[in-house]
């Protein structure tokens, strides 16, 4: 058995969910569910035992999945397609990546799933922001795999450096670097020069 200390334990803060709509596939890519709260999967098949002459006999059922995830509540895209798929009924793609597992080749674990959104549930106490908890019933998946992301998509998850020159292009993700450089802690440390 591996030794329980040389394994690493998966924080729930880096398991995040992306969605789209099936029928936008083509066109556009998974888009990450914004100030996400938590994220519940439960794969799950119910079982029967009959008791026969020669010993008992256990049958289990198809695979179902129960997917709930909560968020603050938003006016993002993707959050005003959940509402589109519980109002239209319309199909939707999710992906819960786990950032803490990467491959080889440096894609993040995922499990895919398929699925309607069947619950969108609004809270919104005076005393705090509004919050929702959407859940999905799930007609494909899970099935696991490996996905890339995108730099965009890399930036959405973590802070990223910036200089305090001018932002050319879009200034929230994908824009320069405003004529700035990321401290590396394999070169950087102990780097540096006084001012003469």
């Amino acid at each position: 058995m591996a030794n329980d200390a040389n394994l690493e334990k998966i924080q729930g803060v880096n398991v995040v969910v992306y969605a789209r709509k099936l029928a936008e596939a083509a066109k556009v890519a998974g888009q990450l569910i914004p100030y996400q709260t938590s994220l519940s999967i439960d794969p799950q098949r119910d079982s029967d035992k009959k008791k026969t002459k020669s010993g008992t006999v256990t049958t289990t059922s198809s695979l179902e999945t129960d997917f709930k995830f909560e968020f603050v509540n938003n006016w993002s895209k993707i959050a005003d397609q959940l509402l589109d798929s519980i109002f239209d009924n319309e199909e939707m793609e999710f992906w819960a990546v786990n950032r803490q597992r990467k491959n080889s080749e440096g894609q993040y674990y995922a499990l895919y799933l398929r699925g309607k959104v069947t619950e969108d549930s609004n809270d919104n106490d005076p005393d705090d922001v509004s919050s929702r908890e959407t859940t999905v019933t799930v007609d494909y998946g899970p099935v696991r795999g490996w996905v890339t992301l995108s730099e965009e998509q890399e930036a959405e998850l973590a802070y990223i450096f910036r200089g305090v020159g001018a932002i050319e292009g879009s200034p929230k993700n994908d824009g320069t670097d405003g004529a700035g450089k990321a401290w590396n802690k394999e070169t950087d440390a102990g780097q540096g020069v006084g001012n003469d």
